[in-house]
């Protein structure tokens, strides 16, 4: 399974490089006294957000990651490199938590956006610092200090304008497809898609919104059945949910039962997400007659007092996608102003 979404990582910073004992030594300088230089600093453990990633696969098989030692300073009073800094990639919506604490470090929210999450350890300090006018050779120095060594577990939540959400094969995919460049895979079978597949929908004169296809939910999600749990998490960033449901279901569901069984798993999993806005989308409209599509949609908007907008679309022939899409971006970019 290619998707994942948490990884717990072990982070080492660069220890400090040790400050030098030495005295110059040279031809017709036959005291000339302590020179030994300080160490470099360790290099710090940096989480950078890059919108090039959208999953911590990465983190499956690598979970160790370190910092370059600072090196030992010299004589002349030269001083030790600082250690390179290790700038990991993750994919802007991580939220770093320490592991054995659960306190929240940061939220990398935005693309670019960086943390130091672990510190590299101060340089030593090499003898010729202690020189003073009672002390012409002191043969004192200070080892430099340990990185900081921690483990964190890292946690994704997409970010995306909109999120698709519904039971397995109600044609989200599908839908994500028609409307943006994204290709995720497609079949005629449920559970399809496996891991969240970001989409951006152009509408026209520089106008665009981003939308997460999230693998579909079953009956239980919200309490661990399958991988709910996971799955909704990457709704709790988006700003609009589409909910698709399946108008020509052939297993025997009806659109009013789809509906309700995605609503208990919201409001099981987070009562701030299920009240937040969502519009009905009845999918697959290409498979019934326009009268008889038109009468499931006014039965079941009855059953389930719906007042919210709707829209009677097909993801494979795009009749109603492109109004859908306008009507989207006209309600986000209200929601900016």
């Amino acid at each position: 399974m290619k998707f994942v979404d948490e990884a717990v990582i072990a982070l080492q910073a660069g220890n400090g490089g040790h400050g030098c004992l030495s005295f110059l030594r040279e031809k017709f300088v036959p005291k000339g006294g302590p020179d030994g230089g300080d160490g470099g600093r360790g290099g710090n453990v940096v989480l950078r957000a890059t919108s090039d990633l959208n999953t911590l696969a990465d983190f499956r098989y690598t979970r160790k990651f370190s910092a370059e030692n600072g090196s030992g300073g010299a004589g002349r009073n030269r001083t030790g490199a600082a250690g390179k800094d290790c700038v990991i990639l993750v994919p802007s919506g991580t939220l770093v938590y320490a592991e054995h604490t659960e306190e929240l470090l940061v939220d990398l929210d935005s693309d670019g956006k960086e943390f130091t999450v672990a510190m590299g350890g101060r340089g030593g300090v090499g003898n010729a610092r202690f020189k003073s006018s009672v002390n012409q050779a002191p043969r004192r120095t200070i080892p430099g200090g340990e990185g900081d060594r921690l483990s964190v577990r890292l946690e994704l939540q997409v970010l995306a304008d909109v999120g698709l959400l519904g039971l397995p094969n109600a044609g989200k995919s599908t839908l994500l497809s028609r409307i943006s460049a994204a290709r995720p895979k497609i079949a005629d079978y449920p559970f399809t898609t496996l891991y969240p597949h970001l989409g951006v929908v152009d509408v026209g004169q520089g106008a665009a919104f981003v939308v997460a296809d999230i693998p579909g939910l079953i009956e239980g999600a919200a309490e661990g059945a399958g991988l709910g749990v996971q799955f909704l998490r990457h709704l709790s960033r988006t700003r609009l949910l589409l909910h698709i449901v399946d108008i020509n279901d052939v297993s025997g569901g009806t659109p009013q039962s789809a509906v309700e069984t995605i609503v208990r798993e919201l409001e099981g999993f987070d009562p701030e997400l299920s009240s937040r806005e969502r519009w009905l989308v009845f999918n697959k409209a290409d498979t019934l007659d326009s009268s008889a599509a038109a009468e499931i949609v006014a039965e079941t908007r009855s059953a389930l007092k719906w007042d919210q907008p709707w829209f009677l679309i097909s993801g494979v022939s795009g009749q109603g996608c492109a109004e859908m899409c306008q009507k989207i971006w006209y309600k986000l970019d209200d929601d900016s102003e």
